[in-house]
């Protein structure tokens, strides 16, 4: 799995090069504002388009019929569009009314479609785009925000791309290389808490969409969705304004950014354009619909978290109907600071990885830090903390250590690169959780035989058995027998985004405990025979091989 620390992911220097960078990626050598020439700052109308000059090194058009951006010139080169298509909401807005105005060292074009609001912003100076998105309802279709990239620009062959892999192989959007590997808009490796920004660079010129805080968006910190894609048409960069596919909440709606549309000289955006770093008192009076400007929010701060594992990661959440935010909680102590939160009242999650350990309800004021005494996550609440005769995995809401648990944020399961998806596991071997593949599927490997020894006195008692999952696949869900003599029932299946996951680059969907009350009678009385407990993939769902109903799991253990 990616990770804010994997740093820029940079090519050869062959010439063009592209590369994605995480949240806590040093912003080398790039400054907010860009290198002024002689083109004075202002705008025009040239009959079909509003055209903005930055007054730096960037040009840009805006459609005044439908609100697109139809023109993108950075040092003379035209970086707008491929197929004809121009860069827009969603697939385009439609017929709309758009308007412009300057005040004084901003221009801000506004886009009005039925109940949509939408709007580009320059800054004297700057080689920059501002951009924000109100979505009032569900009457208009606005999901993403597409920056089309004309081809030959940028060179990508990462995970996102599919210029070099011409063999579909599901729905029309994965993709096989000749060399076994696999390809998609969806493998970007990255959650949104582990990156501020993607693009690409050829090392002279970078073209980068900086997200915004995400504030109106659904999924929380740890979701993932395309972000950057390259075809033989051309690319693509997104701002995901809400994406439905393996989707753990609903939509929520009102003002989303400023995201941004920012060039470089080849390094990375200024972190001054960061979600969370950004500032941007100069939009307070442009009259954006939604806008609540800094005085209008408020801060939750945590002066720390007791109860803590201290070799995972904490993160904090805050999310109710109409907003989420989240922040890392320091290594320390578990201190924690939120701020630009929307007036309202929360539900405060702490987790473990991506683990929920700890809720609680928290109201945050304008203009006010909600100070929280030191939060005591209980013992019980880690699962990780019960004890166990044996564990495959540890309790973090994620897959990682399992078999092909890393290679799945960014590769289909039929990749070449996958170890096998079958193949049993020996408590004792040193390897159970490297052996145990991360996901299970009906039709692939199902029946997974998990062997274990039990001491006499521990044969001789009823155990529960616990096995975790972070999301499913068609309702899939695992029924086990121990010993071919006792099964369980088949268990409810939770609920779980019903799109697919497993073979998009994505584990998450919500964390379930399916929980097995196993019977002495059915443990072997002999201490030196190995006990069987087989894992069964169950649904009336699915289709075949890797679309058949599936599960992703966290951990698997036998309690003492």
């Amino acid at each position: 799995m990616s990770s804010a620390t994997d740093g820029p992911r940079v090519r050869p220097a062959l010439g063009r090069r592209a590369f994605v960078v995480g949240a806590t990626a040093a912003a080398a050598g790039a400054a907010l504002t860009g290198t002024a020439r002689a083109a004075a700052f202002g705008w025009s109308d040239d009959g079909s388009n509003y055209v903005v000059d930055t007054g730096a090194d960037l040009v840009f058009k805006v459609r005044k019929s439908n609100g697109d951006l139809s023109s993108l010139v950075y040092r003379g080169t035209e970086y707008q569009g491929y197929g004809g298509m121009n860069s827009h909401i969603e697939s385009g807005l439609g017929s709309s009314t758009v308007t412009i105005r300057q005040s004084g060292t901003t221009i801000l074009i506004s886009v009005a479609y039925g109940t949509l609001r939408h709007y580009y912003a320059a800054r004297s100076g700057e080689n920059n785009i501002y951009l924000w998105t109100n979505k009032a309802d569900t009457s208009v279709s606005a999901t993403r925000y597409i920056l089309r990239v004309r081809k030959g620009l940028f060179l990508n062959d990462e995970p996102d791309s599919y210029t070099y892999a011409p063999t579909t192989i599901e729905a029309q959007d994965v993709f096989r290389k000749s060399d076994g590997q696999t390809r998609s808009k969806h493998y970007s490796r990255l959650r949104v808490m582990d990156y501020n920004y993607i693009g690409w660079t050829t090392g002279s010129v970078g073209l980068w969409i900086v997200r915004s805080n995400h504030e109106k968006a659904s999924g929380g910190p740890f979701y993932r969705s395309l972000l950057r894609h390259q075809s033989a048409d051309g690319g693509g960069l997104y701002e995901i304004l809400y994406y439905g596919q393996n989707q753990t909440e609903d939509q929520r709606f009102g003002l989303q950014g400023p995201y941004v549309i920012a060039f470089t000289d080849g390094g990375a955006p200024s972190s001054a354009l960061f979600p969370g770093t950004l500032t941007t008192p100069w939009a307070d009076s442009l009259g954006i619909s939604g806008y609540v400007a800094a005085s209008g929010r408020g801060r939750v701060a945590g002066v720390g978290i007791s109860g803590r594992n201290t070799a995972h990661p904490y993160t904090v959440g805050l999310a109710d109907s109409a907003a989420q935010y989240w922040g890392s909680a320091r290594a320390s102590d578990g201190y924690f600071s939120i701020g630009g939160v929307l007036p309202g009242t929360y539900t405060l999650t702490v987790f473990k990885d991506e683990l929920a350990v700890y809720t609680q309800s928290v109201t945050v004021s304008a203009g006010a830090t909600t100070t929280l005494n030191t939060i005591a996550v209980p013992s019980s609440n880690d699962p990780s903390n019960a004890s166990a005769i044996w564990r495959i995995g540890d309790w973090t809401g994620t897959p990682r250590g399992f078999k092909n648990a890393d290679l799945m944020t960014y590769a289909h399961p039929s990749d070449v690169r996958a170890a096998p998806w079958t193949g049993n596991v020996v408590i004792g071997s040193g390897s159970e959780t490297s052996a145990f593949p991360c996901y299970l599927w009906k039709d692939v490997n199902s029946g997974i035989i998990v062997y274990f020894r039990l001491t006499a006195a521990q044969a001789a008692a009823a155990h529960t058995l616990r096995i975790g999952v972070t999301t499913a696949y068609a309702n899939g869900r695992p029924q086990v027998v121990v010993n071919d003599t006792w099964t369980s029932a088949i268990p409810a299946p939770p609920t779980q985004p019903n799109t697919r996951s497993l073979t998009n680059g994505s584990y998450r969907g919500n964390n379930h405990t399916f929980t097995y009350s196993v019977p002495a009678s059915a443990w072997l009385t002999d201490t030196g025979a190995y006990n069987t407990l087989k894992i069964h993939v169950v649904s009336g769902s699915g289709t075949t091989s890797y679309l058949s109903a599936g599960t992703a799991i966290d951990a698997i253990d036998l309690l003492a």
